[in-house]
């Protein structure tokens, strides 16, 4: 028996199957809880981020829509929004990372081998070393943090001008090395 995509789970956990909600959990757990320890720095706090998108997976499942894309990017926005709001929450921010160090986070995303969505996901790591050190931190402060541009000029010293400019030449960077990665 081969293995159902997601999209075929998915619909199975709209109508409450807990056996494809598993599968879901077996496929993206590590990518979830990775991309929640980023933002968050605790692991306490990753794992609870965590457990709450899949919980949200699982009152949701409904309004996955497969026309507008894959579930791997629907459900990391899912835990990026869950992992800010706690931020939120507990009204603190973590300490700013190194950007030079990104190497313990992405330690624990799964091997680029096991599937085509999981190496696409791995390569997000070689984008972001391909930016500039000031590209990689605004980045890093912008999607990881949570932090406004407002917020980033006050905590780098950088005019709000230079903050704008750094992220759009990033994301600028990111699209087309993503473009190019999804020529190949």
């Amino acid at each position: 028996m081969t293995n159902p995509d997601d999209h075929q789970l998915v619909v199975r956990v709209a109508k409450g199957d807990e056996r494809a909600f598993l599968s879901l959990y077996d496929r993206y757990a590590s990518r979830v809880y990775a991309l929640t320890l980023r933002v968050l720095g605790d692991t306490m706090l990753a794992e609870e981020a965590t457990q709450d998108t899949f919980l949200k997976l699982w009152s949701r499942a409904r309004q996955f829509n497969p026309g507008k894309g894959q579930l791997a990017p629907w459900l990391l926005t899912i835990a990026h929004r869950t992992a800010l709001d706690r931020l939120r929450l507990e009204n603190r921010r973590p300490p700013t990372s190194n950007p030079q160090d990104p190497d313990q986070t992405w330690s624990t995303l799964p091997d680029e081998t096991t599937l085509n969505g999981e190496a696409r996901w791995r390569s997000l790591y070689f984008a972001v070393q391909s930016l500039s050190e000031d590209q990689r931190q605004v980045i890093d402060l912008a999607y990881y943090k949570g932090m406004s541009q407002s917020e980033i000029a006050e905590v780098l010293g950088w005019p709000l001008g230079t903050v704008k400019t750094r992220i759009r030449a990033a994301m600028q960077a990111l699209r087309q090395h993503w473009l190019e990665d999804s020529a190949e």
